[in-house]
């Protein structure tokens, strides 16, 4: 497994391309509804979008769609869509060079509110849409006890992600829509897997007919996918400042192609080697400096390259990367791979032109220490001579012990 430290094409940013692999099937539309309006996604893949549509592929527009009815994000929903576009920076090290271009997306033509603008998104989403891609946060896929039941088909808003996507399926389904690809971003394991399961579980409680579910197995392929790049600082109300690195790798399975053709984004055989790395490596790195953050009464604007100017908290990364990390990824035949991956992550935290926030990082901590360190302790205990981690252990048991005292 290589890693590229930069997804970009020529110095331009431009490359070639057959048209999407995913129009084999004639039913499928090449627009996408991306639900999820982060700065992640802006300077991901509607970037990409943007750069195949520019090397003259038949890929998109992207429609945006805001999951909550957040009031501060309703500004941000009514910008997507202008004729302008919006700006993406891409500043870092590639290779060690400075990098630094600035794109206009234009690759957005719409933006809806889910709750204000349910009817609308319900037909949008029953006409000629390809592609469904979702980043939602980390309690993206928490279902609302709401959602269960026949009223989730009702055609009123439902509360969550999963029930939205679950009705908004059925109605495709009802109005005779044809095949789509779901594309989830979410960083979690088996992301389509889980999903899938999700929505169709809600299926049938809410009472969908046989019909329907088999069409939802049989037409609508739920991708694995696994999402990388640092994405620090928002432009706003629309845009972002982002790292040259991406990544937005998808798991082959029957159904399941390549949206668009793009250097940043590959079809691989097995997405796992993928997800453990940027789990366990970047993300868990992230986090360990998010925690010393916290616990250490630090800056409030501190961000990732200032923190690890601090000889001590740089050691101690280093240390937890050396002594705990890759003999735990040597314990499942990976350590190659994840030495490797600790060269890469570490220069893209150093990167002297991005400021990213620790406090950003910090957002729903715990959760993302039981994701990240918890679930990297279990998945090196089935290996073979798995290393101790007291390092790790500490910082799950600290933030274990608070969220039972709180």
């Amino acid at each position: 497994m290589e890693f590229r430290r930069s997804g970009l094409g020529s110095a331009d940013g431009s490359f070639g391309g057959p048209d999407p692999a995913g129009a084999e099937d004639a039913s499928m539309s090449a627009r996408i509804i991306q639900f999820g309006t982060s700065r992640f996604l802006q300077a991901h893949v509607a970037l990409f979008v943007h750069e195949a549509r520019e090397a003259g592929q038949a890929v998109g527009p992207v429609t945006v769609v805001q999951v909550s009815g957040s009031p501060e994000r309703a500004g941000r929903v009514a910008a997507f869509g202008r004729p302008e576009g919006y700006p993406v920076v891409v500043r870092g090290l590639d290779d060690g060079t400075p990098v630094e271009r600035r794109i206009t997306v234009r690759s957005v033509d719409r933006g809806l509110s889910a709750h204000a603008d349910w009817d609308d998104l319900r037909a949008h989403f029953a006409g000629p849409v390809g592609f469904v891609v979702s980043n939602t946060g980390d309690r993206g896929y928490e279902v609302a006890p709401e959602d269960r039941g026949s009223h989730l088909l009702s055609g009123s808003v439902p509360h969550s992600f999963p029930g939205k996507l679950a009705a908004l399926l059925h109605h495709r389904w009802r109005e005779g829509g044809g095949s789509l690809m779901v594309l989830p971003c979410e960083l979690m394991n088996r992301n389509g897997d889980v999903l899938k399961r999700l929505v169709r579980d809600l299926a049938e409680q809410a009472g969908a007919g046989a019909d329907f579910l088999g069409w939802l197995d049989e037409r609508v392929p739920f991708a694995n996918t696994l999402v990388d790049r640092i994405v620090s600082e928002p432009i706003e109300p629309v845009g972002a400042v982002a790292e040259p690195y991406a990544l937005w790798a998808i798991e082959r399975a029957p159904g399941v192609a390549l949206p668009f053709q793009h250097p940043s984004v590959v079809l691989a055989d097995d997405l796992e080697p993928f997800e453990r790395l940027k789990l366990h490596v970047l993300n868990l790195g992230h986090s360990v400096l998010a925690d010393i953050w916290l616990r250490g009464n630090r800056a409030p604007d501190e961000t990732v390259r200032a923190i690890l100017e601090d000889e001590e908290v740089r050691e101690r990364l280093l240390g937890l990367y050396r002594d705990e990390i890759v003999p735990g990824f040597d314990a499942r035949g990976m350590g190659k791979e994840a030495r490797d991956y600790v060269e890469v992550t570490l220069e893209r935290f150093r990167n002297p032109y991005l400021d990213h926030r620790l406090a950003d990082i910090a957002q729903n901590h715990a959760t993302k220490v039981e994701r990240r360190l918890s679930a990297f302790r279990d998945w090196i205990a089935d290996g073979r001579d798995a290393p101790e981690t007291p390092a790790i252990l500490a910082v799950i048991e600290a933030n274990r012990a608070e969220k039972a005292g709180s």
